[in-house]
């Protein structure tokens, strides 16, 4: 099985989940797959394995969290956290140059992480508990939000075994990457994006990578805003579309298999004026902290790798962060280096050795990643 390869997608292509449910179907919805994570790097996933209800509360939490007192949201503040989750004020990070137009919220599945020790990689303490708001503040809120955590961590784990699949390999064939339940944290955040008459730019968040396996994000409003940049350079909006998931392709996983699967480019404008505010909820499914580029060896059929061949590498992508991916180095300390630029107030509480190298003349006036 093996589908066209086309780097000039003009649309994210929609993967129905009710194809999985019988096996007449089922080899459809593993090609479009494969179209997907090879040649375009997001979909769509329509009726999602998730109650409708969990959904339409997340999604309203999400919006009621912004609307707290400010003192609750900055009581939560990210500074707080060695594993950089809780809340982040407007305005506070920049990409490329320009001031990313959110306010964001921090979360992740629940983890004990061990006891860190000297001499062990600072990058174990990029995992941690997620800091949340008082239940008389706002309540049911972390209720809520880790049940959904519970039942999409679940699926990005089937959509995990099922790219496998696509990709010519045994289901099971990244489940080493990943290890036994609990001892993997995926994070997750509430972002909202104000209209362009209450900011300073319409750049939402700017263009970028993600840096885990797989993102699964909720549009948890009826607002255009997000684009994916296709191999020529050109933005394909992506619009919400009701009872779905936007999925796509973090660099771990393109790291993985050698660029087969790619991760691709995307941003956020800004709602426009008169409007009302974006809210989404991406959820990060990470690997294991210690994994590395070719750390397992995974053997392509000849006729998908030669499908990267026809896709080529193009050149047209805006993103350049999480280069480190490619270096060696564990995916852990990737995605700490990605954090301690994003955020370099809480490197310099946390992280003062990095802080200094990356910070060297002190603390900038907003971050920057990339």
């Amino acid at each position: 099985m093996a589908v066209s390869a086309d780097s000039t997608f003009s649309s994210v292509p929609i993967l129905d989940y009710n194809l999985l449910s019988s096996p007449a179907t089922r080899g459809s919805f593993v090609e479009q797959l494969q179209h997907a994570l090879i040649s375009v790097g997001f979909f769509y996933l329509a009726n999602p394995p998730v109650p409708s209800e969990l959904i339409a509360a997340a999604a309203d939490y999400a919006a009621k969290f912004f609307e707290i007192p400010q003192e609750a949201k900055d009581a939560i503040n990210m500074r707080n956290s060695e594993s950089f989750l809780g809340y982040t004020r407007l305005g506070a990070e920049r990409t490329k140059g320009r001031r990313d137009e959110r306010e964001q919220f921090d979360f992740a599945t629940d983890y004990a992480r061990p006891d860190v020790k000297a001499g062990d990689p600072p990058y174990l303490r990029l995992w941690g508990p997620s800091q949340w708001p008082d239940d008389n503040v706002l309540p049911g809120f972390k209720d809520t939000l880790r049940r959904y955590l519970d039942r999409v961590e679940n699926l990005s784990y089937e959509i995990m075994s099922l790219s496998a699949e696509a990709l010519g390999l045994p289901p099971q064939a990244f489940e080493p990457l990943f290890g036994e339940p609990g001892t993997v944290m995926h994070r997750a955040k509430l972002v909202k994006y104000p209209t362009q008459d209450a900011v300073e730019t319409d750049q939402g968040v700017g263009p970028h990578f993600d840096g885990g396996f797989l993102t699964l994000l909720l549009q948890a409003s009826e607002h255009a805003g997000l684009q994916v940049q296709n191999l020529a350079g050109e933005w394909i909006d992506a619009p919400p579309i009701p009872n779905t998931f936007v999925v796509n392709i973090g660099k771990a996983m393109e790291a993985m298999t050698l660029g087969l699967a790619r991760a691709t480019s995307h941003r956020v404008l800004s709602p426009p004026k008169g409007s009302t505010p974006r809210y989404s909820i991406p959820f990060f499914q990470n690997t294991r902290q210690e994994v590395r580029r070719g750390g397992i060896q995974l053997e392509f059929p000849p006729e998908i790798l030669q499908l990267k061949q026809l896709r080529g590498d193009g050149g047209g992508s805006d993103s350049v962060n999480y280069a480190e991916y490619n270096t060696g180095e564990p995916f852990g300390y990737g995605n700490l280096i990605g954090r301690i630029k994003s955020h370099p107030d809480v490197a310099e509480r946390h992280y003062p050795e990095f802080f200094r190298q990356y910070f060297p003349t002190g603390l900038p006036q907003a971050a920057s990643a990339y």
